[in-house]
């Protein structure tokens, strides 16, 4: 997958500077068929310039409405089925908060589980030991780049 430097550094041992997007690093509970056929994980993106996949705000807007509403959950899936994508923004457009508000969640747990393995790594820079540290960490601030975009995206999305 050429949008995902985490997937070709940890099969190749290269990072791939010049991706747009990044895996969003949001793991499922409990992984469902209905988020695999929404785009998880595949499809579920952050890009270098903010942007969010749709199938980021798909898949967290399903997983919230199982927590607020089965019945809705499930209408909003079988409107993806359908590509009814009136229906799907209507619901978007309800739960916005409750979407946004997990979705920043996430980043923010990311960003700060990233500082924290940041602090640990420059402690720990002994590359006799960890010779792929150095990678491991432009990997890292690749990853933490692009989460900082996403969170003033999500911000400005507040105001």
């Amino acid at each position: 997958d050429p949008t995902n430097p985490s997937q070709i550094l940890a099969r190749y041992g290269f990072l791939d500077e010049s991706s747009s997007a990044t895996y969003c690093k949001w793991i499922a509970e409990e992984a469902s068929s209905e988020i695999f056929n929404m785009g998880y994980p595949s499809q579920m993106l952050f890009y270098q310039d903010g942007g969010i996949s749709n199938e980021v705000w798909d898949v967290l807007l399903y997983t919230e409405l199982g927590k607020i509403s089965p019945e809705e959950q499930q209408s909003f899936y079988q409107a993806h089925l359908m590509g009814d994508e009136a229906t799907k923004s209507n619901y978007h457009n309800q739960y916005f908060p409750q979407t946004l508000a997990a979705i920043q969640q996430h980043v923010n747990y990311v960003l700060n589980e990233l500082e924290e393995l940041g602090v640990w790594q420059r402690t720990k820079m002994d590359t006799a030991l960890h010779p792929r540290l150095p990678l491991i960490m432009k990997h890292n601030e690749f990853v933490k780049n692009t989460f900082q975009l996403v969170q003033q995206n999500l911000n400005n999305m507040m105001s």
